[in-house]
């Protein structure tokens, strides 16, 4: 070392701190017609003309359904200590009603058991957007009965991997479900009525309560409930009173309109005032805001980009710039009078910007909204235009650089007193990206869709060395290989 150099302290995380990696089910599974399985919405929209980049669907995707013991052996090779994965529900209850098929919960029992054989944890995600089509015939998430439906999936699939299971999450991403599904209509079912999205948010956070209960009901009482959002972290583009109210208006359509009734029982008042020309939340009974205000025993946050925001030039024709997809409709009902803007600096492929500060922001924030509740991060990472080298290996300095980075700021939010427990990358391995299909690559993993040949990259090396050490290489040291020792 050069006489000028200084020493870098070790960036170095608890003992216990839970090293993991996520997936869902449409995404990666395939197999979309095996084993009693019948279409979800995300099978019915893929197959739609146009509402996938180059007509992509998941019907195959990366072949998990079949090659699920090979992944879960790379995963143990990398060294991860945990995967989160999801239920496909239309492969354990294909019609949304009724009893399971028990083929298709016998390939989650595999699962699980091949995790817990290889010493890896499995984290249960319930809901990650592939609702049977049949409910959403009957209305989808925008009817009430569709919350019933779930806290009956749900208790189906606590009483059969309860025992061996301890983390569980109801809901990923409500906002994504209920707005980019019901609003936007860049997500399936590709709907574009803001107040049916406004209605779907309502009855996604009482299918999370309702489901609690069914969980708990059939689990032993050491499992974890909890449920992962996506709340934005948004920034006024000035300090100016109408940005400052714009942010907000963002704010509780992102945030405060599902930890709002979670957390406190109550929605807040402006939000209900703000959309009040869309909906008179007559839909809200009695004792509803109750049943959402279960318990939780851990919140689990989402993070890739911060929203910045401002009030509309009145002028202003520019398009939507709030990295959510194009579309003529608004994922955001009651505030076309709001701008989004693209802040400087480095993008990833998704045109998001890199911007840890706020993943600490975030966590902070759930710090101070949910004192005493342990929070994960369920979803954290970046897509890059990913290509393999003539010898066949894949570097990406951009994701090593992007995690490494987003990990620091995990880490000096639990020497700020947050309570952080564990990480979960995003992903796990490439994948169908909704509705940008194959086109972009968030995986650790690089995945040949032709060969299905799986192939980790160096940021897969990398966070694998970051779990078996619980400390952070360099950013250089991404190409450790598997199986070296933890020093």
């Amino acid at each position: 070392m050069p006489e000028s150099a200084t020493p870098v302290t070790p960036v170095t995380f608890p003992p216990a701190f839970l090293w993991g990696a996520a997936t869902s089910a449409y995404q990666i599974e395939g197999a979309v017609r095996e084993d009693g399985r019948t279409p979800s919405i995300w099978d019915t929209f893929s197959h739609t003309p146009g509402k996938t980049a180059g007509g992509d669907t998941g019907d195959i995707a990366v072949d998990h359904y079949h090659r699920y013991r090979d992944d879960v052996a790379l995963m143990k090779d990398l060294g991860l200590g945990a995967y989160r994965f999801s239920i496909s529900w239309p492969r354990v209850q294909p019609t949304g009603r009724g009893p399971a098929v028990q083929r298709g919960l016998d390939f989650y029992r595999r699962l699980v058991d091949e995790l817990l054989a290889a010493g890896i944890k499995p984290a249960v995600t319930l809901y990650h957007w592939d609702l049977p089509q049949e409910l959403e015939d009957a209305g989808g998430w925008p009817e009430r009965d569709t919350a019933y439906r779930f806290a009956e999936y749900a208790q189906i699939v606590g009483e059969a991997l309860g025992d061996r299971v301890e983390q569980w999450i109801t809901l990923n991403e409500p906002w994504c479900a209920a707005f980019l599904g019901y609003a936007s209509g860049v997500h399936a079912p590709g709907r574009t009525d803001p107040a049916a999205a406004l209605r779907a948010a309502h009855h996604l956070n009482l299918a999370h309560g309702l489901g609690t209960v069914a969980l708990r009901s059939v689990m032993p009482a050491r499992n974890s409930v909890a449920i992962s959002l996506n709340t934005s972290v948004v920034r006024p583009l000035s300090q100016s009173p109408a940005d400052l109210a714009a942010a907000r208006r963002i704010d509780d359509l992102s945030g405060g309109i599902f930890h709002g009734p979670i957390l406190h029982g109550a929605y807040p008042q402006s939000l209900l005032e703000a959309t009040a020309p869309v909906t008179d939340w007559s839909y809200v009974q009695d004792g509803d805001l109750g049943q959402i205000r279960q318990p939780i025993d851990a919140i689990c946050l989402n993070y890739y980009t911060p929203t910045v925001v401002s009030a509309a030039d009145a002028d202003s024709r520019a398009p939507r710039a709030d990295g959510h997809g194009a579309s003529d409709h608004s994922p955001w009902p009651a505030a076309d009078d709001v701008a989004f803007h693209q802040p400087p600096g480095e993008r990833t492929a998704m045109g998001w910007s890199v911007d840890p500060s706020g993943l600490h922001e975030l966590i902070m924030r759930y710090n101070r909204e949910a004192p005493g509740i342990p929070l994960y991060i369920s979803e954290n990472g970046a897509a890059y235009d990913d290509k393999p080298g003539a010898d066949g290996s894949v570097h990406d300095p951009e994701r090593v650089a992007y995690l490494n980075g987003h990990l620091q700021a995990v880490r000096q939010a639990i020497t700020d007193g947050a309570d952080v427990r564990g990480y979960y990358l995003w992903s796990l391995l490439d994948n169908f990206e909704w509705a940008y299909g194959y086109e972009k690559r968030f995986g650790a993993v690089y995945v040949d869709y032709a060969s299905q040949q799986r192939t980790p990259k160096s940021s897969a090396l990398w966070y694998g060395r970051a779990a078996r050490t619980g400390t952070l290489p360099p950013p250089d040291a991404a190409g450790q290989a598997f199986g070296e020792s933890a020093e």
